[in-house]
């Protein structure tokens, strides 16, 4: 008897147990002064609200701003503002869990030519869905002569997807593989960083074109949920940066026909606890520049290269969706280099927020915008205070 109520006990107790995490915080009105490690005095402050898990910011030469949200509408934000109705004419996504609309991102002459580029999730039949590159052209509040440029193969995998042009023209592109060993399959497009032409071509000089059972357009492989793609605006060397699974979150320098070990090895372990290779690299396997332990959840980001914050010049800002797995720890994360590309101390900011940030771009302006992943989300902007 006395066994039985101790297991009564036991099981109230854990029934009782809080769960996991920290309150949400809903935004405030702004603006927030912070003090930094290096640069000191910022301000954040609301440009605008009221999206709906934005994923992606772009920045339109008006000054305008484009805003894709996961469940595929995209959005204007013109003059502070954001506009009530949504840019008519984006294909019709697959919206669950992660998946969705993703990235967006303007051609190097946008300006002569108006096309815009986006990945999302194509539904398909029985639950398949597959990641796609599309194009079209901005139109007003519309886009018009939209095309797929490229369709993965179907799927049961959800991963998200950034896109970024180089300053060859081309453009490089995440998807991601979270489970299964697609990532380790030159014959998947999932788990890689793809290379393509503007046009959606294959670049005569990928790695793997005219490999027997290797996809043309796969640049690299072994990555897990890539959520995170920039171009070093000094070098033009390409970043991607990726979610472990439980810690071994990853930021990555992109190499041609190079193997970054997902699945068989990762710094990372499982939900369970349990590390998931007894080694996290080997020979032939491409070592990360930045290992987050615990994870940080990384997202977009940018490398800063304008003249309004001095002191953070050639740093590398990455959103955070939360640290070590604990809901509710989301942030802004700075990492400084030396000239070698080598890590030197790192710093998170805007943590007193308590927002998940999905998204860091750098504006014409030289400020840093951020957008928050939230059901209503927010673009924050970053700026000295004087």
């Amino acid at each position: 008897m006395r066994i039985c109520t101790l297991l009564l006990a036991t099981v109230a107790f854990a029934q009782q147990r809080a769960p996991i995490g920290i309150p949400h915080l809903n935004l405030g009105e702004g603006p927030w002064v912070f003090d930094t490690a290096e640069q000191h005095k910022i301000r954040a402050s609301v440009v605008a609200r009221g999206l709906s898990h934005p994923w992606s910011v772009a920045f339109l030469p008006s000054g305008d701003m484009l805003v894709t949200e996961r469940a595929g509408r995209l959005r204007i934000i013109r003059q502070g503002k954001l506009d009530s109705q949504p840019v008519a004419g984006v294909p019709k996504v697959h919206a669950i869990r992660n998946a969705g609309l993703f990235d967006i991102a303007l051609h190097p002459k946008f300006s002569e030519n108006k096309l815009i580029y986006f990945t999302y999730t194509k539904p398909g039949e029985n639950g398949q869905s597959a990641t796609a590159l599309g194009r079209g052209r901005l139109n007003g509040a519309e886009i018009t002569e939209v095309r797929e440029l490229f369709v993965g193969e179907w799927t049961t995998l959800v991963g998200g997807s950034r896109i970024a042009f180089a300053r060859d023209g081309t453009i490089f592109m995440t998807t991601g593989a979270t489970s299964t060993n697609a990532a380790q399959d030159p014959n998947s497009d999932y788990g890689k960083v793809l290379r393509f032409n503007d046009d959606g071509s294959i670049p005569s000089d990928n790695p793997f074109v005219g490999k027997s059972g290797h996809k043309p357009e796969v640049y690299t492989i072994g990555h897990r949920d890539q959520l995170g793609l920039a171009i070093h605006p000094d070098t033009g060397a390409v970043f991607s940066n990726e979610n472990g699974p439980n810690g071994g979150d990853e930021l990555n320098l992109i190499l041609p026909g190079r193997n970054y070990g997902w699945p068989i090895f990762s710094f990372g372990r499982g939900y369970d606890g349990a590390r998931l290779s007894e080694m996290p690299l080997k020979e032939g396997i491409e070592a990360p520049l930045v290992v987050w332990l615990p994870s940080i959840a990384p997202s977009g980001m940018v490398f800063y290269s304008g003249e309004k914050f001095p002191a953070w010049k050639s740093n590398v800002f990455i959103g955070g969706m939360r640290r070590g797995e604990i809901p509710g720890t989301g942030r802004l994360e700075r990492v400084v280099f030396n000239g070698k590309m080598e890590e030197l101390r790192r710093e998170s900011l805007l943590t007193e927020l308590g927002q998940r940030i999905r998204d860091v771009r750098q504006g014409p302006d030289g400020l840093l915008y951020v957008l928050t992943e939230e059901e209503d989300g927010a673009l924050l902007r970053i700026e000295p205070v004087q």
